[in-house]
């Protein structure tokens, strides 16, 4: 499962971001899960090719990204170009590991509570309270923790290049 993330060190507009924190949100939240993907990808290939059944040995493979991924955000936009570009990992690694049958999916988290969104926490819980999600809460990670594990119970199964939104309805076009 890739689950790196870090938002830059300090909210800056993207007319004054700097080179090394954008070089930081990338080679964290793109560079490092790309090649452990590929490690990890690799390393299941040589496993299944090994005669594994597949009742004991179902590989898949988990990015967590973010609605950063398509959602604009001025003040740190290092960090919306890196999950934009980790989300393309999940296509690319399904178009490609199908053939071995190990399935792929991104978990797109929204707005959850953790150390990394407590400095806005007031003005997201107005946001929130406002109606920016359907469902009027902060996520958990215990959220994100579901989704995963639905996977890993492989109930999923003839599905792969999946983006599974855990946003509490974020995501949806509204009137």
């Amino acid at each position: 499962m890739n689950n790196a993330g870090v938002a830059p060190r300090v909210r800056t507009d993207i007319l004054q971001a700097n080179e090394e924190e954008f070089d930081r949100a990338i080679n964290i939240n793109v560079k490092g899960p790309y090649f452990l993907t590929q490690l990890a990808a690799n390393w299941m290939i040589q496993r299944l090719g090994t005669g594994d059944s597949p009742q004991t040995f179902l590989p898949k493979i988990v990015t967590i990204s973010s609605i950063s991924a398509y959602t604009a955000s001025i003040n740190r936009g290092e960090y919306c170009v890196a999950k934009a570009a980790l989300s393309m990992l999940t296509p690319l690694y399904a178009a490609r590991l199908a053939e071995y049958g190990i399935n792929v999916y991104e978990i797109r988290p929204g707005l959850i509570s953790t150390d990394m969104t407590a400095p806005v926490k007031d003005r997201y819980e107005k946001l929130i309270g406002d109606g920016l999600t359907p469902i009027k809460r902060w996520g958990t990670p215990k959220d994100i923790a579901k989704a995963v594990a639905a996977i890993a119970q492989d109930l999923f199964p003839f599905s792969t290049g999946e983006v599974i939104n855990v946003d509490g309805g974020f995501h949806l076009r509204r009137l």
